[in-house]
């Protein structure tokens, strides 16, 4: 029954969302010259199996991989000038601090792109699978549009729940990695929210809102159609400090909580930017060559440096909201 009543839930707060009655303040700004003090550098072996070295933050500045440039944005990029043997250069970076819900505002310029990348901005608590996961922007290889995934590590199902969202479901409907591992998966349909499109197009941000109200919802906006309050934010961190969503629209994704997920699978996260290459998705051979791509993944990623020019993150701000009380 509850599983029924949580989508009017929904509904209802989008009503009141758009009829300005709430609004978010601004708790954490990860931007500029303090971007890098606010976060941790990983730089252990890729649990995803990865052909990479992620770096840890002295590596990280002295090779050039992380950085602040002339425009006060945050650069995360690979090495892209040497052949790697051991694995590409790269970095990974974890927030100092963690989340239990909350309004999460990514803008981004570019992102990484390309045969054998697999960039990924998520949210994960502290023992995967464990307080779940939370993929807001994830893809691999030539990929033309945005994946947005959430793992939990015990039953949470969407069969039977009515999610108002303009993504697509993809995959599995059981989001528990007990079932098949894949989680609960929802495309967007759109080729301006991933990679080369989203490049082209200026970039744009993901927005993600995760309350236990109301579960979770992403949305995102191209460069060319951020609505008023998030415009007014792109320019200036005097008028972040308050979001109202009035003009949001419908989410691209819906995961409500309710008998079905419940509210309590997704606990201390940490937010996630990272960049890896191959492994067990990017670099599975049907989904590589799927993708176009020449050679084997890892040799490509190994011998061709150059080919990651375009890989990275121009990041502008990661900005989180709490709801004001």
């Amino acid at each position: 029954m509850l599983s029924c009543i949580f989508p009017i839930i929904l509904a209802a707060w989008i009503q009141l969302v758009q009829a300005n009655s709430v609004n978010y303040t601004l708790q954490t700004d990860y931007s500029g010259t303090s971007f890098f003090d606010k976060v941790n550098f990983y730089s252990g072996k890729d649990p995803l199996g990865g052909f990479v070295q992620y770096q840890d933050g002295a590596n990280a500045t002295l090779l050039g991989l992380a950085y602040v440039n002339d425009k006060n944005r945050v650069i995360l990029k690979p090495d892209n000038t040497t052949a790697t043997p051991q694995g590409r250069p790269s970095v990974r970076l974890h927030s100092k601090e963690v989340y239990n819900g909350g309004l999460f505002l990514f803008d981004i310029n570019h992102m990484p792109q390309g045969c054998g990348t697999w960039p990924a901005y998520w949210m994960v608590g502290p023992s995967w699978p464990n307080n779940g996961e939370i993929d807001i922007l994830e893809g691999v290889n030539t990929q033309k549009t945005n994946g947005m995934t959430i793992y939990t590590a015990q039953t949470c199902s969407m069969i039977g729940t009515r999610q108002l969202m303009t993504g697509t479901a993809s995959g599995s409907t059981s989001c528990d990695v007990k079932q098949n591992g894949t989680g609960c998966g929802i495309k967007d349909n759109r080729t301006t929210s991933y990679g080369a499109g989203l490049n082209e197009n200026g970039g744009g941000i993901y927005a993600m809102h995760w309350e236990q109200a109301t579960g979770i919802q992403i949305w995102f906006f191209p460069r060319n159609h951020l609505p008023a309050d998030l415009n007014s934010a792109t320019t200036t961190l005097a008028n972040t400090t308050e979001i109202t969503m009035a003009d949001w629209g419908t989410p691209v994704a819906d995961y409500p909580f309710g008998t079905n997920c419940n509210s309590t699978l997704f606990k201390d996260m940490k937010i996630v930017i990272n960049l890896t290459f191959c492994g067990r998705w990017a670099g599975k051979q049907s989904t590589y060559h799927g993708a176009g791509c020449p050679s084997e993944c890892n040799s490509y990623v190994e011998n061709t440096p150059h080919a990651f020019d375009e890989a990275y993150w121009d990041i502008n701000y990661l900005r989180v909201y709490q709801l004001q009380q």
